[in-house]
C-alpha cells in the first residue's frame, strides 16, 4: 500500500534535513509533499529545487510572517485545509520538545498550531471554510530532530541525493556560514574544517562545506556510531507507541 507523506516544515532547510527519508519514500512510489510555514521570497525557488531533487511532488509556501505565528483561527484554517486537501497518512514535522528551547523565532507557537490543526482536521470543524473537503485524520506523526528518538531510517542509499539537494540552498548555506563565523569564531571553525582558511572568504562554499560535514557526522551518529544497526541514518520520534501485530 502506498503512502501519502506531508513534510510540514517551519523553515525550508528542514525538508533537506529529512531529505534522505523523503527521497526513499519517493523512490518507493509514495506521494511526498512539503509545506513551509516561514520562508523568504528569495529562498523559495531554491527550496523548491531542493525538494524536487529529493522527489517531492509539490512544495507549498504558507506565507506566515516571522515573529507573528500564533495558533489563531485563520492560521488553523490554512493548515486544516492543507491537511484535508492532501490527505496524508504520515506527517513529518518538528519535535515539540526541541521546539520549547530552540531560540529560532516562532517554533514554540508553531508547534501548538500544528498539533491543534492536526486535531481539528479530523473533526467536522468549519468544513466549508476549509474548502468543503471531508475531515481527515492523520494516522502517523513523526517528529524530526527529536530530543529522544525512538526510530531511525537508514539513508545510505539516498545520502548523496540529500547532499545534492542541500547544494541547491545557496541562501541558507551563505546564511549559515555568516552565523557560524559570528557565533563560533575562526579558531573553532578551523578545528571543524582543515581547509577553513581557504574557504573563509567565500560564505557560500564555507556554508556548503560546514553543512556537508555536519550532515555526515549526524547521519553517522544516528547510524554506525549508535546501536541502531544502521550505517547512515535520520532519527525520528513517532507520536505514541507503535502498534505491532507481532514483535519485529
Amino acid at each position: 500500500m502506498s503512502n501519502t507523506i506531508l513534510m510540514l516544515a517551519t523553515f525550508g532547510l528542514e525538508i533537506v534535513e529529512v531529505g534522505g527519508t523523503l527521497a526513499l519514500h519517493a523512490q518507493n512510489g509514495d506521494a511526498v509533499h512539503a509545506a513551509v510555514l516561514l520562508s523568504r521570497p528569495e529562498s523559495r525557488p531554491q527550496v523548491t529545487e531542493a525538494a524536487k531533487t529529493l522527489g517531492v511532488q509539490s512544495t507549498q509556501f504558507l506565507e506566515f510572517n516571522y515573529g507573528e505565528v500564533t495558533p489563531d483561527v485563520p492560521s488553523k484554517l490554512k493548515l486544516v485545509r492543507l491537511f484535508r486537501e492532501l490527505r496524508p497518512n504520515i506527517l513529518i514535522t518538528q519535535d515539540p520538545e526541541h521546539s520549547y528551547h530552540d531560540l529560532d523565532p516562532d517554533r514554540r507557537l508553531a508547534m501548538l498550531l500544528y498539533l491543534e490543526a492536526v486535531a481539528l482536521a479530523g473533526r467536522d470543524w468549519r468544513i466549508e471554510e476549509c474548502g468543503g473537503q471531508a475531515p481527515h485524520t492523520i494516522g502517523e506523526i513523526y517528529y524530526m530532530s527529536p530530543e529522544q528518538p525512538n526510530c531511525v531510517v537508514e539513508i545510505g542509499a539516498t545520502f548523496a541525493l540529500k547532499q545534492k539537494a542541500l547544494d541547491c540552498l545557496n541562501f541558507q548555506l551563505t546564511f549559515s556560514a555568516q552565523v557560524m563565523k559570528e557565533r563560533i569564531g575562526d579558531a573553532v571553525l578551523r578545528n571543524i574544517l582543515p581547509n577553513y582558511d581557504e574557504l573563509q572568504s567565500d560564505n557560500l562554499e564555507l556554508g556548503r562545506a560546514l553543512h556537508h560535514t555536519m550532515d555526515r557526522a549526524l547521519a553517522m551518529n544516528h547510524g554506525v556510531l549508535s546501536h541502531s544497526g544502521a550505517a547512515l541514518a535520520e532519527a525520528f520520534r513517532h507520536q505514541g507507541p507503535f502498534k505491532l501485530t507481532k514483535l519485529l
